[in-house]
């Protein structure tokens, strides 16, 4: 196993962290949740933050969290997929086809909440008042699962994540397509 510091690691993926800390704000904004502040970048623990009032609606809350899987994960595969196709299937990748799939590979990387975001998750489900049972059993497998790719982020769980989006999927759907089509 090999050990880098997160310092470095968040250095070299930077992009992803902007991304993470933008998707949480943008859902906010979409919610009408006020922002106090946001840190898209340091170099410091933690690499960057979003700031905003207690959430009206538990609901919020729950996209407010995931905001960033749905975002990176989505951003990250439409910047790589069209560098992927050249690379991975024709063989024939430029300059820029390679500093693509960087971005998108970054930006899949961290894609992941937070353990902060599944304990303000956690507080604002179990101990809000006025939250609906469904959204409460949802919220146990989502938060058990945040903390089980957290706990996997040890083991460059996120790195693989951010290759699969980055250069996998592209790939498959590449090969479905012509496969089907």
């Amino acid at each position: 196993m090999i050990f880098v510091p997160g310092i470095y690691i968040a250095l070299i993926t930077f992009p992803g962290i902007v991304v993470h800390e933008f998707a949480h704000q943008l859902f906010c904004r979409i919610f009408g949740v006020a922002v106090f502040d946001v840190k898209y970048f340091q170099m410091a623990d933690p690499a960057g933050y979003v700031k905003h009032e207690p959430v009206r609606n538990p609901v919020h809350q729950l996209f407010i969290c995931l905001g960033p899987f749905i975002i990176n994960t989505l951003l990250g595969l439409a910047i790589a997929f069209p560098a992927a196709v050249p690379v991975f299937i024709l063989g024939e990748g430029n300059f820029l086809d390679f500093v693509m799939l960087y971005f998108g590979f970054a930006i899949a990387m961290h894609a992941f909440p937070s353990i902060t975001d599944a304990r303000v998750l956690w507080e604002t489900i179990w101990h809000g008042e006025n939250t609906p049972m469904w959204l409460k059993v949802l919220t146990v497998p989502i938060v058990a699962l945040i903390y089980l790719g957290a706990a996997g982020s040890m083991f460059w769980l996120n790195l693989l994540y951010g290759m699969g989006i980055a250069f996998g999927v592209p790939v498959l759907i590449i090969k479905w397509l012509a496969h089907y089509c």
